[in-house]
């Protein structure tokens, strides 16, 4: 059974949950989701591991004030808090490039990182995109330009979950019901400008030296992808696997295996 608790740091309070006793995981959850896409993973990781998952600022429970602030020193606060001294980190998308910020700031706190589809810090933009995900980045545009957030909700489940070549409701059922309410609340949620960037990972990956495991789905953007692939050229060690058939969220898509490949990494 999780347990719920709150964190504060002056003007936000974090809501995370933890479930189970062992060695600790620390789920960081994509910029399109909160700590519930976690869900498949901590049900099944807790019964050998001290799992742990809470909302960043700007996602599902967690409030705050719009006031500077890191994701990274935000993580920080959530380890000392929790008394732990050395966590393997568990991140997808914005989530895993929090985990690489965090490692590059202190490496001595992490033991190994599992990262799916990540973004990484200070990573070029991408120079192309599928013409599929052109058209609906132009619907996307007069739909935020007009405030119809149902509509952007929608758009960012295909690019997201779907995948950026896929039909409209490839994934659906339970999952996509639960990224159109996590995305949701995500969207409603009042811009948060004040972020402390941190310094760029991408050029210093040669420097990570610990275990690393890359994710990702075959149907995710080809940039998402290559990023990816990268890492797990720069790392020594890393390795990397696809997940066919899934998408920018294959935890979700494809649970058990993910579960037996994180299962893998770990021991």
């Amino acid at each position: 059974m999780a347990e719920n608790f709150f964190t504060e740091l002056g003007a936000a309070k974090l809501a995370g949950e933890q479930a189970g006793e062992g060695p600790p995981l620390i789920f960081l959850h994509a910029g399109v989701a909160d700590r519930r896409m976690w869900q498949p993973q901590m049900a099944e990781l807790s019964e050998s591991f001290r799992t742990i998952a809470y909302d960043r600022r700007g996602f599902g429970q967690t409030e705050t004030a719009d006031v500077p602030f890191s994701h990274v020193e935000d993580l920080r606060t959530i380890l000392d808090r929790l008394d732990i001294q050395r966590a393997t980190l568990v991140g997808c998308s914005q989530g895993g490039r929090v985990a690489l910020d965090f490692t590059h700031a202190y490496p001595e706190k992490v033991k190994q990182l599992v990262l799916i589809a990540p973004a990484i810090s200070g990573a070029p933009s991408p120079q192309s995109f599928p013409a599929r995900a052109l058209e609906l980045d132009a619907e996307l545009e007069e739909a935020e330009e007009v405030g119809d957030l149902d509509r952007i909700n929608a758009i960012e489940a295909i690019f997201w979950l779907d995948g950026p070549t896929s039909s409209e409701g490839r994934v659906g059922g339970e999952i996509r019901d639960l990224f159109l309410d996590m995305n949701g609340i995500a969207l409603a949620m009042p811009e948060l400008a004040h972020e402390i960037e941190p310094p760029s990972a991408y050029d210093r990956l040669t420097d990570l030296h610990l275990p690393l495991l890359v994710l990702w789905g075959d149907l995710d953007f080809p940039h998402a992808q290559e990023h990816c692939r990268y890492l797990v050229g720069q790392v020594a060690g890393a390795r990397g696997q696809v997940i066919p058939g899934t998408a920018h969220l294959p935890n979700l898509e494809q649970p058990q295996l993910v579960n037996s490949l994180i299962r893998e990494h770990l021991s």
